[in-house]
């Protein structure tokens, strides 16, 4: 019941620019400029998302209590009572997602609080005044980086997460006018899948077809009947707490890979090729992007507390590149290693090299945004180059792409 989302080079003059175009640093005539927008100073989620929810054919922008009016993203309009939070503690929205929930033809606004708490959305009043009307979801919204995918082929979206001890998806249906999520549970129960487990992501590994679900311990094969439960696991120590993980092929080998943060209040950023032997069986190899024991010379690149990860072509080459950054103050000023370092958003551009092997190149968007538990990729401006939102303590920004 789920609608599908909106589809997801610039050469930079570098004299008599505004100041607040901001342009990664790379090969000229290839990496983007963008324009950083301020949509707010004040800490109200970590996660933002987009929607058409006005029904003008013009994207706009979810963060917190407000939606945002595209294509200027001036206007806003509160979904629910306006509450500011502390940056030393937590929201209560960790991601969001603009989707039609209800089946009515409007985009909702589906909201995943703080972990373990029940679900929530908000029924889009069809352009009526005040407040929009609340719904329940899940009674226990498990995993710091729940995901609305695509499971089922063609069958719309699903919210993948975990739930008491169990790994799985709900999917919303219509039942007698109703909005109800049903949770398949695809694991065994296991005592790793608690409120604040970190990572999870789903793709095609083993090339059957069918979307299968990755964790930070491995893989849970789809099986050609979904409700056979549970499905089989294939044991891989992909990260210790990741954040989104997501599954393409980033070689061009034809064989999709993995990629994902490896501790996300620490550092490392990996992607893992997949290797089949001559019985057709599945390894994998590790490559850093950026290493869990960094080095901590001036000058060197490192990013803490990578909590967010998304992917998109940036750059407009064919190739999917990566888009993470620091959050900033994960567990308040004194939590974390490097709590109080720039506040960086990055992409990092694939190249394959034609010989079978890949890098992946930083390029420096922003040093005063970061990302937070959730970062979103989307072209809001019409441009066919992806844009930026992410929402957190530094407040919530958009980083619109200009040519």
């Amino acid at each position: 019941m789920l609608k599908r989302f909106f589809p997801i080079f610039l050469f930079a003059v570098l004299t008599c620019l505004p100041d607040n175009v901001l342009y990664a640093d790379g090969n000229a005539g290839s990496a983007p400029a963008f324009k950083k927008v301020v949509l707010s100073r004040e800490f109200f989620a970590e996660g933002s998302h987009y929607g058409d929810f006005n029904k003008d054919g013009k994207l706009d922008v979810i963060a917190g209590p407000y939606w945002y009016e595209g294509p200027d993203f001036v206007k806003k309009h509160e979904i629910y009572a306006v509450k500011a939070f502390d940056p030393k503690a937590y929201s209560d929205n960790f991601t969001c997602y603009g989707a039609d929930l209800n089946g009515d033809g409007w985009d909702d606004v589906l909201i995943c609080p703080h972990p373990g708490t029940r679900g929530y959305w908000f029924e889009n009043p069809k352009g009526g005044a005040g407040h929009w009307k609340k719904h329940f979801t899940v009674p226990e919204l498990g995993n710091e980086s729940p995901q609305l995918v695509e499971i089922h082929k063609g069958a719309g979206k699903s919210l993948l997460y975990n739930n008491n001890g169990w790994l799985g998806y709900a999917t919303a249906k219509l039942k007698n006018g109703v909005t109800q999520w049903d949770f398949l549970a695809i694991s065994t129960k296991e005592r790793r899948f608690e409120r604040y487990t970190h990572g999870v992501g789903c793709g095609d590994i083993n090339g059957d077809g069918r979307i299968d679900i990755i964790e930070k311990n491995g893989w849970w094969e789809h099986p050609e009947d979904s409700t056979r439960v549970p499905w089989t696991f294939h044991k891989q120590k992909f990260a210790v707490a990741a954040s989104q993980m997501f599954v393409f092929d980033v070689d061009g080998d034809g064989l999709n890979d993995v990629v994902c943060v490896w501790q996300c209040h620490l550092y490392g950023l990996s992607w893992y090729k997949q290797i089949r032997s001559a019985e057709g069986k599945i390894e994998w190899q590790r490559h850093d992007i950026l290493a869990d024991d960094p080095d901590k010379a001036p000058g060197a690149l490192r990013i803490s507390q990578m909590h967010a990860l998304a992917v998109a072509d940036i750059n407009g080459d064919g190739l999917p590149d990566l888009v993470t950054g620091k959050r900033f103050w994960a567990h308040g000023p004194k939590g974390d290693i490097e709590a109080d370092a720039p506040a960086v958003l990055y992409w990092f551009e694939l190249k394959r090299d034609g010989k079978g092997g890949a890098s992946f190149i930083p390029h420096k968007i922003d040093d005063d945004s970061g990302v937070g538990t959730q970062v979103t990729t989307v072209d809001l401006n019409g441009d066919k180059v992806p844009d930026i939102i992410v929402s957190n303590k530094k407040g919530t920004f958009l980083f619109l792409s200009e040519r």
